[in-house]
Order: structure tokens, then sequence, then C-alpha cells
């Protein structure tokens, strides 16, 4: 049970959920009386057998899972939910998910990281310049993270080391005279490493209650945050520019027209590729994204975008679900994510970060938009989840009365 509890935690699912998943495991082995209590970096779990109460209190160390890892996760769970596997033979299956290696190996991995580098750059600010600049930096930082795969005292400083070269190449191309914007060319290749998912599940956990989890994760978030801008403004002191430089404009550039939806299908390929999603998975995944971005869009364009984000996890959330429960496909987490990470409320947040290092009113200002940013979508998760489950039972209590209706009508048949 704490094996399956740390699985779920890596793959990022709430607190709250991980105990109801475990009740249910240890409901299926017929110990019905268990306790489970779970935070972001551990588990507590008591259990009643025959003999007595058993009590264990397991360490959850922060690891990132691929969506393919992700995927098969969620199936053991479910198995185990329901009896299916002998423990023996879930801690085996788990030692082997952890353990297995990328579907599309290490040049899958950075290929991906440059693709979707250059997806989020065409929604970002799609400019020939920084296109170029997303694909050279994006390379770079799959490269990067590719060298530091297992080895665990560069886990903590890794981001800070990609966002010091980033901001170093960078810079240096602007002292070059190339016309790239510092921000939105510094943001694409750093995607992997923004809290926007961690943010906003935190902002989850605090509706649910989860005082210590959601608080321990947004301030975990924040912290991530403040280390990548601190990369940053280390890369261009190296160069010679000062933090004021971050925040140049670059409206004048010429953009491409309607890239950002052509943004989105790249970013979904790119996404695929680098965090190697399971089989089957790339339509499901770009459907959800397109329906996401373009409630997005839409949304922003009546309302505002600060609550944008709202309606595109509001659509995003019931048809993740919907797709695993009624279409028999990948884990709703699997679909979902990128969705999360498309909306980008990291990015929105590193901007404002930077922002204070010149303009602490600008700054502040942002953060004050990005918390808004991050309540509408965590809003937008809640409500999305809450009408999936209110349609499903209704619509299962319309199957259940159609039914009724039939065999009625087949035993006035029959007599």
């Amino acid at each position: 049970m704490f094996r399956l509890g740390q699985a779920y935690l890596g793959c990022g699912e709430q607190t709250a959920k991980v105990e109801l998943l475990l009740r249910r495991t240890a409901s299926a082995y017929g110990m019905r009386r268990s306790r489970v209590v779970a935070f972001p970096t551990a588990v507590f779990i008591s259990v009643h057998d025959k003999e007595g109460e058993r009590v264990t209190l397991a360490e959850c160390e922060p690891q990132t899972m691929r969506l393919d890892q992700m995927a098969d996760v969620y199936r053991l769970g479910e198995a185990a939910q329901s009896g299916q596997v002998e423990p023996a033979e879930g801690l085996q299956k788990l030692t082997a998910i952890l353990r297995q290696d990328p579907r599309f190996g290490p040049v899958g991995a950075i290929a991906g990281h440059t693709i979707l580098t250059i997806g989020l750059a065409l929604v970002l600010m799609p400019t020939l310049t920084n296109l170029a600049a997303a694909s050279v930096l994006g390379l770079i930082v799959g490269l990067i993270k590719l060298s530091s795969k297992g080895r665990g005292v560069l886990a903590v400083p890794l981001p800070v080391i990609a966002a010091i070269v980033v901001s170093i190449l960078v810079f240096l191309a602007i002292r070059r005279g190339l016309p790239v914007d510092p921000l939105h060319a510094l943001v694409p290749p750093l995607v992997t490493f923004l809290p926007g998912g961690m943010l906003t599940l935190g902002m989850v956990e605090l509706a649910y209650g989860d005082m210590v989890s959601g608080a321990s994760r947004l301030i975990a978030g924040f912290v991530q945050l403040v280390l990548l801008v601190f990369g940053l403004a280390i890369g261009a002191a190296l160069v010679g520019y000062r933090p004021e430089d971050l925040v140049n404009s670059a409206g004048f550039y010429v953009q491409l027209p309607l890239a950002s939806w052509a943004g989105v299908l790249v970013f979904g390929l790119g996404v695929y590729l680098h965090f190697s999603a399971p089989r089957n998975s790339l339509h499901w995944m770009m459907l959800v994204l397109l329906c996401a971005f373009g409630a997005q869009r839409l949304a922003a364009g009546v309302f505002n975008s600060e609550i944008s984000g709202f309606f595109g996890t509001l659509v995003a959330t019931p048809l993740g679900y919907l797709i695993q429960l009624r279409f028999r496909g990948p884990p709703a987490a699997v679909t979902f994510l990128p969705s999360f990470w498309l909306l980008v409320p990291g990015a929105l947040g590193l901007l404002s970060v930077a922002r204070i290092l010149s303009d602490r009113a600008a700054g502040i200002d942002g953060l004050v938009t990005v918390v808004f940013v991050i309540t509408s979508i965590a809003l937008g998760t809640l409500v999305g989840a809450a009408m999936y489950k209110w349609l499903t039972e209704r619509f299962g209590w319309w199957q259940l009365q159609v039914g009724r209706v039939g065999s009625y009508f087949r035993r006035a048949n029959k007599r």
C-alpha cells in the first residue's frame, strides 16, 4: 500500500485522492478498518488484520514520472482496488514500472523537448527569431536534462543550471544584435521546470481543506520560480546585462498569424515524445489540448485572461475522465496534464517574478494576476470533476430507467 501511495504521489496525484485509493485497496484485500494520511512527501497507513493493527510511515522522495509510467501506475492501482493482483506481484510490477526505459529512448526525449519548446514559443510569441532561439535552446536544455539523469546530486540545482545556461546564450545573442525578446525566449526552453501543475494542485488541495499539503506545494512551487529567476539573473549578470534587461519588449516584431493553434499541435507532439506517452494516446492528448486551448481563448475574448484558465480546465477535466472511463482511453492524468502545462500558470509566474527585479510595483501586480490565474484553473478543475460526476450519475440513472422500461415491455410481450 505504501509503495502504491508513493507511486501515486510521484504521479502528482492530490493527497485526498491518494488516501481514498489506498483505502479502497485495503478494502479489496479484506482490511476494511484502514486509515490513511497522505502528504506530498510522506504516507501514514494503519490497517487491521486478524492479528491486530499494523502501522507504517513511508517517506516519498520527490520524483517526476513520465506519462507512460503514470498510465501503468494507474492501471496497476485499478487492479489493486479490485483485488486482482497479489501483493508480491504488485511490488514486482511497481519496481518494473519505475525502472522501465523511455519508449522513444534518449534521442526521442531530446527531440521531444526541442519540439515542445518550439510549440510553446508559437503559443507565447510566434516570431521567427523566437522560434529559432526556441529550437536551439530547447535542444540544449534537453541535452542538459539527459546528462543529469541518474545523478541525484544534480536534481535540485538542475533548474538553476539550465536557467543560467539559457540566460547566457540569450543575452549573448542580444549583444550580437539579434532581435530576440528576452523573457519570451527564456520561458519556452524552461517550461518543463515550471511548477504550474504544482501551484495549481496546491490551490486544489487548499480548496479541499488539505492545508498542510496545499500550503507546502504552493511554497515549493514559488521557491522553484524564484530559483529559476535567480538563475536567469545570474546568466544576465555574467554576460554584462542587468536584471532590468529581462523585461525588454518585443511588440514591434512581426508575428506569424494563427501560429498559436499550430503551436498547440506542435506542443502536444513534443510532450508525447519527451514524456514517453503511452501507445494510442496521441490523438486523445491532441483532442484535450485543442479543446482546452480553444475554451481558454474564447473565454479570454469574452471576459479576460485572468479567468480564462477556468474555462480551459472546465473543459479539459471532464473530457479527460470521459476518454478514460467511456472510451477506454489512457488515464485522465495522461491527457489532462499537458493541458496544465499549456495553460502555463508557471510561465506567467516566471514573468512576474522576473519583473520584480526591475519594477517591484509591476512585479507584485503580476503576481496578483498569477494568483487569479492559478485560482481560476484550480476552480475549473474542481467544477469540471464535479460536473462529470453529476453527468455520469444522471446518465446512469436514465440508463437504469430505460432498462426498466425495456424489461417491462419484454415481459409484456412474453405474456
